[in-house]
């Protein structure tokens, strides 16, 4: 048979024996090796068998030619040989695939660049030409998106609240759904979801018991963290009869699992026990390793039990060489907490001044670095010296605006710095600061392409109840901005209306009918039992009180006459007569009224002498100034007693 008719009729061909499709493939390669049909056969074959790296060589062997030809599959085994990066850039290239976009948003998932994996699923979820087939698998992926959106920090970007009754009846989506409480600190609410997964699991009938028992193992292992953030540990032994660690496939989840056990189980009362149980497991690599937020958790167990078993010249060693290569400035908790240990090892344990004093040492040679200023502040922070904390946060916020480095001006004003120096401000009782920083920060996000929402709203808030007329107008322009941004966020509405009410009320009127009435949100406060829990009843008159203050300075403004003021009768004198006028002069000394007449010769002269413009005494001009004092003669012969005159 030639080459040309056997590619046509393995093209036709059905087999399900993929080993038989990759043994007829390698005949006709082995007769044309240039055969690209085979070719794109053989890879279709190996990636069903889950050769992956055999495909990679069938592509290199292939050349450009096989990579475009079937570029999908070559995308799909960068994915599961862990080059999820590469993987994008072939599959992202392909216009209008579907099949494209759903390994791009797996390798995106997987490179962790979770904000564009939400956009591709909800991009497929929209076109519904082909969801029929796809919805499930599209449920549980949009659920595992959703929760490392939450892990990462981007809450705002979650599409989910609480599953639904289709997401109920599959054990993956159920986990899944368990897994975003997790983050959320919902554990109660991940409890209950993972016991349904758990049940759902046990009685599915499509899985293996091979397969039931692989699927099990990972929900155990997120049990026993449940419980350990919530510190049941006397629940945590039917839970870890489930677990074996051993039998766990992937090394990124027996790692996880391994963490939680040796936790669990309470080793750390013999720290070179806990430190063996957690070096156990090796490093997983490719697409089996363990995202950021889960590494940065690991890697801090295990740089903490190193501490513990004295191990500090290695923990200088490993974290200098990892501070070496991490990008100076940064705000990633895993670089942060790589100069936490950095510092720790350096201070031995130590927890005086001997620590402080390392810390500041490792402060003037990397002013910058985040996690030893964060580390100085919070040592600060707990001797109750907030100033020096203040100080010490606001160099190296300065260092950094005064940088030219967009990089380190946005690290200048990243939320969760400015959240840390607010929290200060506030202990420290500096509002005016607060205001400051808060405006400073919202002007400096306006200008970039992406803004931190609970920054803005922040912001906002503050500068809105300033009486200044600039801070007005900039909590306008924010509110201006949240709203067009988020219509739908009462918050923002309800600042858009507070900050244009005073500007222009017909700008807002229509939209302040959308927010709620006073009534609607004060209607469940029960004022009676407040009163009963030590609400003093002014306080809640408080508003009112206030309202009926307003109303009557503003009443006695617009009165043309001013009513007099009743004089009390206790501070009037015995024989106050009401038809006698009162003396003007009633209220200076008796000396200094124009009726006051001296009495006696030296009366009269002193009253002469303090007259302006009166005859003026020589006598008195040469005489002793006032305040001065006359010195008597000293030594021999100064007698006050006069001499008596002699005989001329």
């Amino acid at each position: 048979m030639s080459t040309k008719a056997l590619s046509s009729l393995l093209q036709k061909a059905s087999i399900d024996d993929h080993e038989e499709v990759l043994r007829l493939c390698d005949d006709a390669l082995a007769k044309s090796r240039s055969d690209l049909q085979a070719q794109h056969v053989k890879v279709v074959a190996l990636l069903k068998l889950d050769r992956y790296e055999d495909c990679l060589r069938v592509f290199e062997e292939g050349g450009d030619n096989l990579k475009r030809n079937a570029a999908l599959e070559f995308g799909y085994a960068l994915y599961k040989t862990g080059h999820p990066s590469e993987a994008i850039d072939v599959v992202s290239r392909l216009v209008n695939d579907r099949g494209a976009r759903h390994v791009e948003a797996q390798a995106s998932y997987r490179a962790e660049e979770f904000r564009r994996t939400a956009e591709l699923y909800g991009e497929l979820a929209r076109d519904s030409t082909s969801v029929a087939n796809e919805e499930h698998d599209l449920r549980i992926n949009t659920w595992a998106t959703d929760a490392q959106l939450q892990w990462k920090g981007h809450p705002a970007l979650v599409r989910h609240t609480r599953p639904t009754r289709d997401d109920l009846e599959a054990f993956e989506t159920v986990y899944n759904a368990a897994c975003l409480s997790i983050a959320k600190g919902e554990f109660d609410q991940a409890w209950m979801l993972l016991k349904r997964a758990k049940e759902l699991c046990r009685t599915s009938e499509d899985l293996t018991t091979e397969d039931r028992d692989a699927e099990l193992l990972p929900i155990a292992v997120q049990q026993l963290y449940v419980l350990i953030c919530q510190g049941k540990f006397e629940e945590v032994e039917p839970i870890l009869e489930e677990i074996s660690i051993k039998e766990i496939p992937e090394l990124s989840t027996r790692k996880v699992g391994q963490n939680n056990v040796t936790i669990a189980r309470g080793t750390a009362a013999n720290p070179y026990a806990l430190y063996k149980a957690l070096h156990e497991i090796p490093d997983s690599t490719d697409n089996d390793r363990l995202f950021d937020y889960q590494n940065t958790i690991i890697t801090g167990n295990l740089h903490a039990v190193d501490l513990l078993v004295h191990k500090y010249d290695g923990i200088i060693r490993s974290t200098s060489k990892a501070l070496s290569r991490a990008p100076y400035p940064s705000t990633e908790a895993s670089t942060s907490l790589l100069s936490v240990y950095n510092v720790a090892a350096h201070a031995k344990g130590g927890t005086g001044s001997s620590t402080l004093k390392a810390i500041l040492s490792a402060i003037d040679k990397r002013p910058k670095d985040l996690g030893l200023v964060l580390t100085a502040v919070q040592f600060y922070v707990s001797l109750g010296n907030t100033t020096s904390a203040i100080v010490t946060l606001e160099k190296s916020l300065h260092l950094l605006e005064e940088s030219i480095s967009a990089q380190e001006k946005e690290i200048r004003f990243n939320p969760g710095l400015l959240s840390v120096l607010i929290t200060l401000y506030k202990r420290d009782g500096r509002r005016t600061r607060i205001k400051a920083e808060l405006a400073k920060a919202a002007a400096f996000w306006k200008e970039q392409a992406t803004q931190p929402t609970s920054l803005l709203r922040a912001a906002g808030a503050s500068l809105l109840h300033s009486s200044l007329e600039s801070d007005s107008a900039q909590a306008a322009e924010l509110f201006k901005t949240l709203y067009q941004n988020t219509p739908d966020d009462l918050f923002a509405v309800a600042g858009y209306v507070a900050s244009h009410a005073a500007i222009d009320y017909s700008l807002v009127e229509a939209k302040a009918k959308y927010l709620p009435p006073v009534e609607d949100l004060i209607s469940d406060i029960d004022i009676t039992s407040l009163e009963t829990a030590g609400v003093s009843n002014s306080s809640c008159t408080a508003a009112v009180t206030a309202t009926a203050i307003t109303g009557a300075r503003k009443r006695t403004a617009n009165n043309k006459e001013r009513t007099r003021k009743r004089t009390r009768k206790s501070r009037l004198p015995k024989d106050y007569d009401p038809s006698k006028t009162a003396d003007p002069e009633r209220w200076l000394p008796l000396r200094d009224r124009s009726t006051y007449r001296p009495r006696g010769r030296k009366g009269k002269q002193r009253a002469a002498e303090r007259t302006q413009g009166g005859v003026v005494n020589e006598r008195s001009e040469e005489s002793t100034p006032s305040g001065a004092q006359q010195q008597k003669p000293q030594g021999a012969g100064a007698s006050s007693k006069k001499k008596k005159k002699g005989k001329r």
